[in-house]
């Protein structure tokens, strides 16, 4: 009996999340979020060769960040570390919900189906404009422990891992507006430079 309940409890620890912090707003976050027509957005970002402690604790702080900021996707180009790692939580408002930590995150494959929805980007504030994109991935990556996984994903959690893993390439969601008077409009009204918009064609 006491072997069983020994398996249970270790069972249940593999289960919890290593990484948990408060969903709650701090007054100073860890980390600084980059703006548009900062260097860092358009610099690629290096696969991480070992995940340990400085790796969760960057994505701790990168959590802590994002919450703070009332956002639901960063990754770390965006708070100036060139490392290929982001985070997302579509719950942000269940505190119980675990996030997502996606550490050298690969798009293996989009659908051919297309979605048209709204973007915002921590990076870019006050500027919401429409992105055509893949409606369902697969992803392949490695978790906080450094364990390779995949995953099938759709709908707005499909939309946001693109949209953070262009950030890993120096890819921004303006770079793929089509409506371009619409997004000089915003960009102006929110005091950026239209000259910073990298146009691509995938």
């Amino acid at each position: 009996m006491a072997g069983s309940f020994a398996q249970l409890a270790k069972n249940a620890e593999k289960k919890k999340p290593l990484i948990t912090v408060s969903k709650e707003a701090v007054k100073k976050p860890p980390l600084e979020i980059y703006m548009l027509g900062q260097e860092t957005l358009r610099t690629p970002a290096n696969r991480i060769v070992k995940v340990d402690d400085s790796i969760r604790n960057l994505a701790k702080d990168m959590l802590i960040t994002m919450y703070s900021a009332k956002g639901i996707g960063l990754a770390a180009p965006q708070v100036g570390i060139q490392k290929r790692i982001l985070v997302i939580d579509l719950n942000f408002e269940d505190p119980t919900a675990p996030p997502n930590v996606f550490i050298n995150p690969e798009i293996i494959s989009s659908s051919a189906s297309l979605d048209t929805y709204e973007e915002g980007c921590l990076s870019i504030p006050g500027v919401y404009l429409d992105v055509v994109r893949p409606s369902s991935i697969k992803l392949s990556y490695r978790d906080e422990m450094g364990r390779p996984k995949k995953m099938n994903a759709e709908g707005l959690m499909a939309r946001c891992i693109q949209h953070e893993v262009d950030h890993l390439n120096g890819v921004l969601f303006i770079d793929k507006v089509t409506d371009e008077s619409e997004l000089k409009k915003q960009l102006l009204e929110n005091n950026f430079n239209h000259s910073d918009v990298i146009k691509v064609t995938s």
